[in-house]
């Protein structure tokens, strides 16, 4: 299924269309470049096809962008995962790159919630890393899902960043893995 969103507010004006049972293709320009190749490899390990255009406040700076891109897909991801049926419900993943290695558990909830345990602070070339929880909050708050990511190890702040979209995107693989034994898992019989 095909999810298609827009935003428009006076700082971003963003389309989307996402495919969660997709291959991993991916055309995404926000105007930031570091953001850009992140969002590659979420879709690239998600398994997810992305298609984003967003032009964004980006004289002012980046944090518009990414976080109203966190928002579009989020509640994309929204509409495309709930109600959940047989599929695992619950993801999780390590993923190194290097000497970093970042964490990342993720439960189809409907209950929003970011755990985000990584302090770094700087810069990836114009990035500025604080933007990464940012778009992890948006896109757990609009999404409805419980995300935790932490990180173990690491120095390096490209990798450390990166790692964690690419946990981020095989937890949320791994948790919407079609397991037809599933049916609704919850003992609630909804989530």
């Amino acid at each position: 299924m095909v999810v298609k969103k827009e935003r428009k507010t006076k700082e971003t004006n963003i389309s989307l269309e996402l495919n969660i049972d997709g291959s991993g293709e991916s055309q995404i320009a926000t105007g930031v470049g570091f953001f850009d190749h992140m969002l590659e490899s979420f879709a690239k390990h998600a398994f997810f096809d992305l298609r984003i255009e967003c032009r964004g406040d980006t004289h002012v700076d980046d944090h518009h962008t990414v976080e109203d891109v966190g928002i579009v897909i989020g509640q994309a991801l929204k509409e495309a995962i709930y109600p959940v049926s047989g599929v695992e419900r619950f993801g999780d993943s390590v993923v190194v790159m290097d000497e970093a290695a970042v964490s990342c558990a993720i439960d189809l909830s409907n209950r929003p919630f970011l755990f985000y345990g990584i302090e770094i602070d700087g810069k990836v070339g114009s990035f500025d890393v604080e933007l990464a929880e940012e778009f992890f909050r948006a896109l757990a708050f609009n999404s409805g899902t419980t995300v935790h990511i932490v990180l173990q190890r690491g120095k390096n702040r490209h990798h450390i960043v990166e790692a964690a979209f690419k946990a981020y995107a095989v937890a949320i693989r791994r948790a919407l893995a079609p397991n037809p034994r599933a049916g609704i898992p919850s003992t609630k019989g909804v989530l």
